[in-house]
């Protein structure tokens, strides 16, 4: 075997534990959700308590997500990675033997603690061992494992849950965890990071590890991220009143709006690898294609479409926000090592990547008042207004990130 299928071979083995990983991480993101109606009946619970698990789940990880990028950084993201999955794991089983509400959001605590290790601990591993030319198909890998996990939890849970019991469908999602557990060991020789941590502590001895909060180009990553989640929330959450209510579509026409806006955001990671691989300029390749996502919202927005139109303009919106994810990546990991080198990927990642958490757990606060008082227009121009705001914070942290290149590279 050459030397170049070697390095081939070690990518990909990488590329594929690391996404099997992150699929898992947002497939127990929709453990408990799927699980609902058997908790609600299980345990006599209305929908405001049983949701309480699940904030419990995102206040969490929004928070620990942050903190897990320190400790990738200070003892390694393989290790902390495969923690987080054993933490999965392990809050499956008790869900498994919960006997009230106390338990279940004793299990989505724990759940959150795990879920909160995945960005800093996946785009560390990713950034620090694969080629740099492989990056974009590699973070391409990545969003799509993340979509699958969301597509097959429902499909897994409801299933098991209905033919074996809510209990052994909770265990059946423990097994999955501590497979990727198992995965993760048996593939140790191609992620372990020793040495890359030994060298970024080199380069972060004459540095506060807090040096990373005053850079501005981190706090425009991190309002990117908090900018598109939010406006992905408010599709998750309202998409199918909204359709129905501004066009008129039946239920199931709705309904396969929203699947067709998730397809495509799939469909749209995928093709972005490929883009982002051949591309330098990924600021602009995001500004144009979330600009892109914008006008058609505001189209939406407008109500003048026909009603036939909505579910492929839904659908064109979700491949547009999928296209430009893999350049995002790329666009974070540019604002990390412009300043920091590989020093501070685990906290930086860390840290604008808790955007995530914090717009899907305030984009029903901010879209859920409108949709009561039947704004519909207003939501959809909403998620125009978000994903400006996220063109004009790529753009802006594209610019930040160059000048310290530019400086490094004039003197």
């Amino acid at each position: 075997m050459t030397q170049a299928q070697t390095h081939v071979r070690h990518d990909a083995g990488v590329i594929a534990v690391v996404a099997f990983a992150h699929g898992t991480s947002h497939f127990f993101q929709l453990v408990l959700p799927s699980l609902f109606p058997w908790l609600m009946q299980a345990f006599e619970l209305d929908f405001t308590r049983v949701g309480l698990a699940m904030t419990a789940f995102y206040v969490v990880s929004a928070f620990g997500q942050a903190a897990a990028g320190f400790a990738v950084d200070r003892f390694g993201a393989y290790r902390v990675l495969s923690a987080g999955v054993s933490l999965l794991g392990i809050a499956a089983l008790l869900v498994s033997m919960a006997q009230g509400l106390g338990g279940l959001v004793l299990a989505a605590v724990i759940a959150g603690c795990g879920n909160a290790v995945f960005h800093p601990a996946d785009f560390s591993l990713l950034n620090r061992k694969v080629s740099e030319a492989r990056l974009g198909h590699a973070f391409s890998a990545h969003g799509l494992s993340g979509n699958l996990g969301w597509a097959l939890a429902p499909v897994f849970m409801v299933g098991l849950a209905t033919f074996a019991g809510w209990r052994m469908a909770a265990v059946g999602a423990a097994v999955l965890a501590f497979v990727s557990v198992a995965c993760l060991f048996f593939a140790r020789h191609w992620l372990a990071d020793g040495a890359e941590r030994s060298e970024a502590r080199k380069q972060q001895s004459s540095a506060s590890s807090l040096d990373f909060i005053r850079v501005p180009a981190v706090w425009l990553c991190f309002l990117f991220f908090f900018f598109t989640t939010m406006a992905f929330g408010a599709f998750q959450n309202y998409g199918t009143p909204l359709l129905q209510s501004l066009y008129g579509l039946s239920l199931a026409s709705a309904a396969s709006g929203i699947t067709a806006f998730l397809l495509a955001a799939a469909g749209g990671v995928f093709v972005g690898g490929f883009i982002a691989s051949k591309v330098a300029a990924h600021d602009r390749l995001v500004a144009v294609f979330l600009a892109a996502a914008a006008a058609m919202a505001l189209v939406l927005a407008a109500g003048v479409l026909p009603g036939w139109v909505a579910v492929p303009a839904l659908a064109f919106i979700g491949f547009c926000t999928g296209v430009a994810g893999p350049s995002r990546d790329i666009l974070v990991r540019r604002s990390a090592v412009s300043r920091f080198g590989a020093s501070a990927y685990g906290r930086i990642y860390g840290l604008v990547y808790s955007g995530i958490d914090s717009g899907m757990a305030l984009a029903p606060l901010a879209f859920g008042p409108l949709m009561d008082g039947r704004h519909f227009s207003m939501v959809m121009a909403g998620v125009a207004v978000l994903q400006i705001g996220a063109v004009v914070s790529a753009l802006a942290a594209a610019r930040r990130a160059e000048a310290p290149a530019a400086a490094v590279a004039s003197a």
